[in-house]
């Protein structure tokens, strides 16, 4: 059946009672729900936390190629990429709104089965979906709202522009793997069974860092922002917010082995601007680092420093101490490429 068939009420009756479904009152977003889906606005009860929002789009043709990937695939990926930006502050994602614009001719189980994957992740983290919006549009457009907030006892959240000269510059997690996915798919490049499912659960199946942008904010981190558009261009955001500049030691970047097995030179390049890893990149002293590491339960790797200088600045160093290019910076909307 296409949406077409079904209808605009048709299909949102059924996206929620999918929703309704996957209410669990185990959790405090559903505890906390007064009103769902199904009126003109959704209601809680808030608490006396810091709140947090964030919105973004998934767009067909500009952030996923049309039959790149299954339907519960770009669900789980939508929710994903949204609820990295709450990670990135350190936060808790509690509500999500999503928007879906969708060709006439889309098939009604395509739909649900983006649902499908939206709730399996939404699940996982403990989020509520409470409403949205459906429309009809030339081209897929999945636009997702997420509501957060702090734990209650933590009195700030990480941001973009508290870096200072001196801090250490430190990531979570490998790099290179989503960018080598994307190569793969759309390429249509032939690897090995471990390869392909590694570069393919990267681009399409990545897990928000949660957990470690709480961890951050509890050891005392100020500064951080989760690796959507290349790390050289996420750093830059952070110079540029913070007025200062930074310094990359090439030969430190963590690069996922299977990508520098199956791309060798071309793994840096794809580590360094490729993007959409949402790892988390973060700054701090020697010491706030240091004690991140011993409570992290996940690799993180300090890979250059904030140093005074020009606004938004980014230098590459080689392991002689050479500066040296590597290239573009990552993703950025409205540019010739």
């Amino acid at each position: 059946m296409k949406v077409s068939e079904l209808g605009e009420f048709g299909l949102i009756d059924l996206l929620a009672k999918m929703a309704n479904a996957s209410q669990d009152n185990q959790i405090a977003p559903w505890q906390q729900l007064l009103i769902g889906i199904g009126d003109d606005a959704a209601a809680w009860q808030g608490d006396a936390s810091i709140q947090l929002a964030t919105v973004d789009s998934f767009i067909q043709d500009v952030h996923f190629p049309s039959g790149i990937a299954p339907w519960n695939e770009l669900g789980w990926k939508a929710l994903a990429v949204n609820l990295s930006d709450i990670a990135a502050m350190g936060g808790l994602p509690r509500y999500a709104l999503v928007s879906l614009a969708l060709p006439d001719n889309t098939e009604v189980d395509d739909v649900t089965a983006l649902y499908t994957g939206m709730i399996e992740l939404a699940q996982q983290y403990g989020v509520a979906i409470i409403g949205g919006d459906i429309s009809s549009a030339p081209l897929v457009a999945i636009t997702i709202t997420i509501l957060g907030n702090t734990k209650s006892q933590d009195k700030h959240i990480l941001t973009r522009s508290a870096a200072k000269p001196g801090e250490q510059v430190a990531v979570t997690g490998e790099l290179g793997a989503a960018a080598a996915g994307l190569e793969m798919l759309t390429k249509k490049l032939q690897f090995d069974p471990q390869a392909t499912a590694c570069f393919k659960g990267a681009f399409l199946h990545p897990y928000p860092r949660i957990a470690e942008g709480q961890l951050l904010v509890e050891q005392g981190v100020k500064t951080a922002i989760d690796l959507s558009d290349g790390l050289i261009s996420d750093l830059k955001q952070i110079c540029k917010a913070s007025q200062v500049s930074a310094q990359v030691k090439i030969d430190r970047v963590p690069i996922e082995p299977m990508v520098k097995a199956e791309f060798g030179e071309k793994s840096l390049e794809l580590a360094l601007s490729g993007g959409e890893d949402y790892e988390l990149l973060f700054t701090g002293r020697a010491e706030v680092i240091d004690r991140v590491k011993k409570a992290a339960f996940y690799p993180i790797t300090v890979i250059g420093e904030i140093i005074a200088g020009k606004e938004g600045g980014v230098t590459l160093i080689d392991s002689q101490g050479n500066p040296t290019d590597q290239g573009k910076a990552g993703w950025e909307h409205f540019t010739i490429r």
